[in-house]
């Protein structure tokens, strides 16, 4: 790749984590709208998605449990900056029948290589464009990342987060879930 083209990539990849930034702090103010589609839960839960593996499942298994549902991308900072609190808290609360669950945009070689380098041990599937509308109909209506729903044990839309979270912010909203 050319320098011209890393720098314009570079500038393209700046631009949009400040989009995204001014984005969270509108939602935090709550001049965003926060409209969300009741049924998104079953919607999640019921949605066919693509393994690292390629073959095709719902996320039907995981109801009855509190999912942290995170959309996400490889090339995303914020969401490489918050995947380890995930990959923490998903090994202290798997106990309690809390599980995380990434639905990436990307690719599955990406994610697959992604997911080796953090070590995640969590379900990770991909969902490309479909993510980004499945994010929106959670409350996403900026359709930034990275963006977290959170489902209680009846499969219900019990919150979301916008941008990155860090792990205080994380257990104060999934603490009541349990």
């Amino acid at each position: 790749m050319s320098p011209l083209r890393r720098g314009l990539l570079i500038a393209g990849l700046g631009g949009l984590a400040a989009g995204a930034g001014v984005l969270a702090h509108l939602w935090r103010l709550g001049v965003v709208s926060s409209a969300v589609v009741p049924e998104v839960g079953d919607t999640i839960l019921s949605h066919r998605f693509q393994q690292l593996d390629g073959s095709q499942q719902t996320l039907e298994h995981l109801r009855g449990a509190v999912l942290v549902v995170n959309f996400w991308a490889t090339w995303c900072a914020p969401c490489r900056e918050e995947i380890p609190v995930f990959v923490r808290l998903q090994q202290e609360y798997a106990a309690k029948n809390l599980h995380f669950v990434g639905i990436s945009i990307d690719q599955a070689d990406k994610v697959s290589e992604f997911a080796r380098e953090f070590r995640i041990n969590y379900p990770l599937v991909i969902a490309g464009m479909d993510g980004v509308e499945l994010s929106r109909r959670a409350g996403n209506k900026a359709g930034v990342l990275p963006y977290t729903a959170l489902l209680d044990r009846k499969g219900r839309l019990a919150g979301t987060l916008l941008g990155g979270v860090d792990e205080v912010r994380l257990r104060a909203a999934i603490n009541p879930l349990i």
